[in-house]
């Protein structure tokens, strides 16, 4: 292998970050789809640590491999991203290597007794799904990105429910509203991390523009929330759609999909996307199929399960 060197990122490195992110989509679903802000978002955010929660690998000048830890849980569980060029398979693994040791590093600092790993890999990935395995990782959830194309005309503005109103979240208190609402319907979800309304707060960064997150109140009940965010260049984005379990299936999702669509299609946006996980329980993946939405690409999520040292 050609002289390499690895180092933790900076946020000055957020240009060079997304240019190897966009090389990496091109690769694995044919087109750019990382843009600087969320690149920034990533590196800026409050619980990043950058010095010891990143990795850059050079090979020379270029930049052909990154990675990035973060721990949701302060407990056994550990999320990790790692990205390269597919040529640079050995630089990969030296990554992986490092970030594996300070996930079990992180662990041992919550107090847990093993560090249980995740890492979301493209199901057409660059990296090495054999070196994956060499290592005792393993595939355990698939989830999709979803998209639908949009136009004015064809997405106007649905007519709500009998009872049904809506209200954005330009208030401090229907801010606090929303974020009860998404860690109550999502409480049963798979991998779902408790996160305090600081947390979330920092999740959703600071362009985060709160008339484009709404709370749908039924018969005078808050029970759904919907947080979209519209900075990606390829198309606009549903972060997060939760709706309380017993108003499921009156027609609560997927009139608030439909306004979503309709919001972004008046903005001149003509594509939106989620992702989901195709085994939730709640029947999401049904809805955003009901609704035109249709897969784009399949990502799985990969886990290991590594011992803290002197446990």
């Amino acid at each position: 292998m050609d002289a390499h060197s690895v180092r933790p990122a900076t946020l000055d490195d957020a240009a060079l970050v997304t240019d190897l992110l966009n090389a990496v989509d091109v690769l694995e679903v044919g087109r750019p789809e990382t843009d600087l802000v969320s690149v920034r978002a990533d590196l800026s955010h409050p619980d990043a640590d950058l010095p010891r929660n990143s990795w850059l690998g050079f090979v020379g000048d270029e930049l052909v491999v990154y990675g990035l830890l973060w721990d949701d849980s302060d407990a056994e569980r550990i999320d990790m991203d790692q990205y390269g060029l597919p040529e640079h398979q050995d630089l990969a693994e030296e990554v992986m290597a490092l970030m594996e040791a300070r996930a079990v590093e992180k662990a041992g600092e919550n107090g847990a007794e093993r560090a249980v790993v995740h890492l979301s890999v493209n199901v057409n990935p660059t990296l090495d799904l054999a070196m994956l395995g060499r290592r005792g990782w393993k595939p355990v959830r698939r989830y999709y990105v979803m998209t639908r194309r949009l136009a004015p005309d064809a997405d106007p503005q649905p007519t709500p429910p009998p009872g049904l109103t809506l209200r954005d979240c330009r208030d401090e208190a229907d801010r606090r509203t929303a974020h009860a609402l998404l860690q109550e319907t999502f409480a049963d979800h798979y991998d779902h991390q408790d996160r305090s309304y600081e947390q979330w707060l920092d999740d959703l960064g600071e362009l985060v523009d709160w008339s484009m997150l709404w709370i749908a109140a039924l018969d005078g009940e808050d029970v759904a929330a919907l947080v979209t965010s519209n900075h990606r260049k390829a198309h606009a984005w549903i972060n997060a759609l939760g709706v309380r379990r017993q108003v499921r299936g009156k027609g609560v999702g997927g009139f608030l999909l439909r306004h979503a669509f309709a919001t972004y299609a008046a903005l001149g946006r003509d594509q939106i996307g989620l992702g989901v996980d195709t085994d939730n329980e709640s029947g999401a993946l049904r809805l955003y199929e009901a609704h035109g939405m249709g897969q784009y690409f399949a990502v799985d999520t990969w886990e290991v399960t590594l011992p803290v040292r002197g446990t």
